[in-house]
């Protein structure tokens, strides 16, 4: 049945530029999903906030989705960390530009905008599904860094939403120790764009290889371990002068357009004696990440925590080996020797090891890209997964009516 299906990302605008601030995983999650469960029938709208003011307020992507964003007062980028005392403000122009009853179903994502749901929830009584995307209990145990807020906020949505999406089995596995009685959980991975696929697989025999990053260029995304390992590789002298670390992410404001060198201090020293051989390419398309991917050696994701591993996922879809953290989904999104290596979180002399390996072992990993296309077209199709959370929403809508004629 068609469906007006209600999306929340607060600080994830869909159509903002991957690897820009506050742009990466979810917002691909988003623009993806609201694309796909389009070809189901439905029509998808998304709130979130109204971060470049030079953006329309309304804009419509595909053939039935749009972004709706709202200002709260604050028409200009907001860290996320200060959006908190936003939501007032936001869900009051929310209900002003919307008919929140017009919509089936109310999707939230990260727990800012869960706590939005929530409201929408006591409000409408709309049937209400949530994704985390990462979970403070997750962030706590990678960095140390506690959120009490965030996490009372999210045990309360996480108790009280009608349905959980979790992405991976470790996340539902988390939810569980963390919740003492958490709403159901349904696991529906992420999906990659078909922009992802494998397009030329002689990336090991050519001269020039290098390894790619994408993501935030922060230090709980591994930046500075990868530049640390890298530094480690090309002091033992038995590489290639030609091989190169790519990063992709970060905006005009983080990189010099000229020189391809971070703007950052910290990160700049961080690459002293290595300008020629590390190169910051900005934030990228996903055509254009797809044939980074395609052509690297090997992708580095080396976070302390991810709840998924979008990047991994992606870069897996173009056939090409992943070294990841064991750490969060990445445990699951790359099978350990079978599509990628798996390292211990911060340790630089671990993944340097596992760059090298993938370096000088050819046929070791051709045999790990051949392996991650098939597993990540198994298992991270955008077609197979929205149809997965068409019937998921059909159920909750359907219950929550059954209660309804109950009562």
């Amino acid at each position: 049945m068609q469906k007006n299906i209600l999306f929340i990302s607060d600080h994830g605008d869909p159509l903002a530029p991957l690897g820009s601030e506050q742009a990466g995983g979810q917002n691909n999650y988003v623009k993806q999903l609201a694309l796909s469960l389009e070809k189901e029938g439905n029509r998808v709208d998304v709130i979130t906030h109204w971060c470049n003011p030079l953006d329309p307020q309304i804009e419509n992507f595909g053939y039935s989705c749009r972004v709706i964003r709202i200002g709260a007062g604050k028409k200009t980028y907001v860290p996320k960390s200060e959006l908190y005392d936003l939501l007032p403000a936001f869900y009051k122009e929310m209900k002003e530009t919307i008919d929140i009853n017009t919509y089936d179903l109310v999707h939230t994502h990260y727990w800012l905008s869960g706590l939005l749901g929530s409201y929408v929830k006591a409000d409408y009584m709309i049937p209400w599904v949530h994704t985390n995307h990462s979970l403070a209990v997750a962030k706590e145990e990678a960095t140390g860094i506690s959120e009490p807020v965030r996490l009372f906020t999210e045990k309360m949505i996480l108790s009280s939403v009608d349905s959980i999406v979790a992405t991976t089995k470790n996340e539902k596995n988390l939810i569980h120790r963390f919740v003492d009685n958490p709403s159901p959980i349904k696991v529906i991975p992420i999906g990659v764009d078909q922009a992802f696929r494998p397009l030329n697989r002689a990336r090991t025999e050519r001269k020039n290889p290098y390894f790619a990053f994408a993501g935030r260029l922060q230090k709980t995304k591994g930046i500075y371990t990868l530049l640390n390992a890298f530094r480690l590789l090309v002091e033992k002298n038995d590489i290639e002068p030609t091989t190169k670390l790519l990063i992709a992410g970060g905006d005009s404001e983080c990189v010099d357009s000229y020189s391809k060198l971070p703007k950052d201090r910290n990160l700049r020293a961080a690459i002293r004696g290595l300008e020629q051989r590390v190169e910051f390419v900005g934030a990228k398309s996903q055509k254009q990440l797809a044939t980074i991917f395609n052509n690297a050696t090997a992708v580095v994701v080396p976070s302390f925590y991810e709840s998924f591993g979008m990047v991994a996922a992606e870069a897996q879809a173009c056939g090409c080996p992943v070294i990841a953290s064991k750490v969060g989904g990445l445990k699951d999104v790359v099978q350990n020797k079978v599509t990628g290596l798996h390292i211990e979180k911060g340790n630089e002399h671990n993944l340097a090891q596992a760059m090298s390996t993938v370096l000088f072992n050819r046929n070791f990993t051709n045999k790990l890209g051949r392996s991650a296309a098939i597993f990540a077209n198994q298992e991270f199709n955008w077609t197979t997964l929205a149809k997965k959370m068409n019937s998921l929403y059909e159920v909750v809508i359907s219950e929550k009516k059954t209660i309804y004629v109950s009562n």
